[in-house]
């Protein structure tokens, strides 16, 4: 009777006795042996290279907390844990941020991580630490000020959602890194639950224990925590089984993004002398045939994204682009996948054709007009940049990332209208009126000359504080090299005078170019009683172009709604042929009617009666706090006699609670700050 192979007898052979340490050296051999043969998909012994490897190039990587460990498990012959069988996988990002004096992009980072919506239930996020379960971001940044660094990971076990608890696991991890690194640690975390991928966010301040600057070896960040991870997370769900490996990969084979058979594609073709990675099923092939069958389908949608080519049968060649390529895709996936996220939540549907992704260097040539749909961090969520979703007046949503730096992201709501690409495309009122001047003397503009055209205009209180505000403009302005100061009383303009203005001032815009137009959505500025954003489309002469598509159909709906509110509140009037009037300076009388609304219900609350500033006038007081209008935002200025409320700008903040002087102007305000300081109009 014929024998199955497997029913064949045992036949032990006996060797010689070796030592324990002979016996785990030949295991692991004998392992890597079958490895070799059977074509695995891991990786080799050496560290690969990883997104984290990416941002911390610059550490050192032989040196600094953590080298030891990671040179220890380099050199054993037990290798990295990603391969050996069984292990299991986690992904790590890590990244190492210089600290800025002063600035603000910690705090921004650490409130985007906490935003609403990361959790299982679709709640606001919640810091914890090591020993809280509800940790104080702000009490960690203050104990972080002054840090040179500051250490950001993303942690993301593949089988998350089998850990019995994301944050026991992270506990788990920093405590085996503050082993490995021979520290304490301070640091805060969260976990997010938004994506397919359960994931966790880890901060830590770049000091130890004792205070001094922490200097983690690089290979340690970009290695040695995924090893420790991957060794807490096999403990904890058991080694993955041969089955449970062939699932994962399977899954991976249509995906637009970095696979592990694309690394494996990539390392085989890097091995051969014609780059060729050889797929047949021939004596000379090692590959076993559950990784044969895993490639070739793999080649076969890298072929159908042009980034692989069959030259013969079963040998293939890659595209020399293909791994940035991929890497490429992945990230924009995820940013698509972001931007239905902000769509649905706001009941918005757009087709792909109408979906713009605008690059992080991208210039933004034409200013893009929209509504804010959502807000985030950037791409990666370890910098510092934060992302924005407009959905535009041209008919398109749009994604753009801007630097955290840029405070009125924080504090915009959703359903704002912005304007990104062209900030302060209308040159201020003060470039105008000296541009005036000077285009009637030969491009010289003359104190004496303003003064007398000002004396002459009874509508302004105080004759020398307007004219030195604009002094004080053309001094910021000579700082910058865009006038030429001829002698005390005498400036040369150049051609172009305002325009260049108006690009300076973009230019010393955090982050370049970003307008909040209107607090308000459409709804809401439909029924206002202040000068909304609606109503200068409605009577301005450069009203912005409007596609009838998408956001540029409901603004034309909102439009009309708007002239039918001005219409029966006696602000404007249709005559026989359908045409509409407004009220002459309709603008102004709006705003000074929500101005006198708004002051008299806070007079209610304070001892101070509140008055209406007048143009020209010069007023002076305690600047108390700021208060959002539907005409703009406003600051109190409080005196011993009364409150006013006069437009707010992002200059005035840092005085808050003491005192100010300002010129009231037709354009706004001119504030001096500081003895001989003043500060634009």
């Amino acid at each position: 009777m014929a024998h199955n192979e497997d029913d064949l007898p045992l036949r032990p052979r006996f060797g010689r006795k070796r030592s324990r340490d002979d016996r785990r050296a030949l295991a692991s051999a004998q392992i890597k042996r079958a490895i070799s043969r059977a074509g695995s998909l891991t990786r080799s012994t050496a560290a690969p290279s990883t997104d984290a490897g990416r941002h911390i190039a610059s550490l050192p990587a032989k040196r600094g907390r953590g080298a030891t460990f990671t040179r220890g498990r380099a050199a054993s012959p037990h290798g990295w844990s990603n391969i050996r069988p069984g292990a299991r996988r986690v992904v790590v990002k890590a990244r190492y941020v210089p600290m800025r004096a002063g600035s603000r992009a910690a705090a921004v980072h650490l409130r985007y991580l906490q935003r609403d919506g990361v959790t299982r239930d679709g709640a606001w996020g919640r810091l914890y630490s090591a020993t809280s379960d509800r940790a104080d971001g702000s009490a960690f940044l203050d104990r972080a000020e002054g840090d040179p660094r500051q250490f950001r990971l993303i942690v993301a076990p593949e089988d998350g959602p089998q850990l019995s608890d994301l944050r026991s696991f992270t506990r788990d991890l920093m405590h085996q890194v503050e082993q490995d690194l021979a520290t304490k640690l301070d640091w805060v975390a969260v976990d997010h639950f938004n994506t397919g991928h359960p994931h966790t966010h880890i901060v830590i301040r770049g000091v130890d224990e004792l205070g001094e600057n922490l200097i983690i070896a690089g290979a340690y960040l970009a290695h040695g925590i995924r090893e420790r991870a991957s060794e807490l997370a096999t403990i904890e769900l058991g080694p993955e089984t041969m089955l449970e490996r062939q699932q994962k990969l399977s899954r991976e084979i249509d995906r637009e993004k970095l696979t592990r058979i694309d690394r494996a594609l990539l390392r085989e073709a890097g091995q051969m002398a014609d780059g060729i990675v050889d797929t047949r099923a021939t004596g000379n092939n090692r590959h076993a045939d559950s990784d044969r069958h895993l490639r070739i389908a793999r080649l076969q949608v890298l072929q159908r994204l042009g980034l692989a080519q069959e030259i013969d049968t079963g040998r293939w060649l890659l595209k020399p682009q293909m791994e940035q390529t991929l890497r490429q895709l992945n990230e924009q996936g995820d940013i698509i996948k972001t931007m239905h996220r902000a769509m649905a939540s706001q009941k918005v549907q757009r087709g792909a054709e109408q979906i713009v992704i605008h690059g992080k260097d991208e210039a933004i040539e034409t200013p893009i007009t929209g509504r804010l749909l959502g807000r985030g961090l950037g791409a990666d969520e370890l910098g510092d940049r934060v992302h924005l979703i407009i959905d535009g007046i041209d008919g398109r949503t749009h994604y753009i990332e801007l630097p955290t730096g840029v405070m009125i992201i924080e504090t915009t709501p959703i359903g704002a209208i912005l304007e990104v690409g062209a900030a302060g495309r209308e040159p201020r009122a003060a470039d105008q009126n000296i541009a005036h001047l000077a285009r009637e003397n030969d491009g010289i503009y003359r104190t004496a000359d303003h003064f007398a055209v000002v004396r002459a205009d009874r509508g302004i209180v105080d004759p020398d504080a307007y004219v030195e505000a604009h002094i004080r403009r053309l001094e910021a302005l000579r700082r910058a090299g865009l006038v030429e100061r001829v002698d005390a009383d005498h400036w040369r303009i150049p051609t172009g005078f305002e325009q260049s203005a108006t690009l300076h001032d973009a230019g010393r815009s955090p982050g370049g170019s970003l307008r909040v137009l209107s607090t308000l959505d459409l709804e809401a500025q439909i029924a206002s009683d202040g000068a909304v954003w609606l109503d200068r489309q409605l009577i301005g002469r450069d009203r912005l172009p409007v596609t009838m598509a998408g956001f540029g159909a409901e603004i034309e709906t909102a439009l009309e709604q708007r002239r039918q509110h001005h219409i029966a509140h006696g602000d404007a009037r249709r005559d026989g042929k359908g045409r509409v009037f407004y009220r002459r300076d309709l603008l102004a009388t709006l705003e000074g009617r929500e101005l006198a609304r708004v002051g008299a219900e806070i007079a209610t609350t304070r001892d101070q009666p509140f008055r209406l500033a007048t143009r020209g006038e010069t007023i002076r007081g305690i600047y108390r706090e700021t208060v959002q209008l539907a005409s703009g935002r406003y600051a109190l200025i409080e005196n011993a006699k009364e409150f006013l409320l006069v437009p707010w700008r992002p200059v005035i903040e840092r005085s808050l609670g003491r005192d100010v002087v300002g010129l009231v102007t037709e354009g706004g305000i001119s504030w001096q700050l500081g003895r001989d300081r003043g500060l634009g109009l």
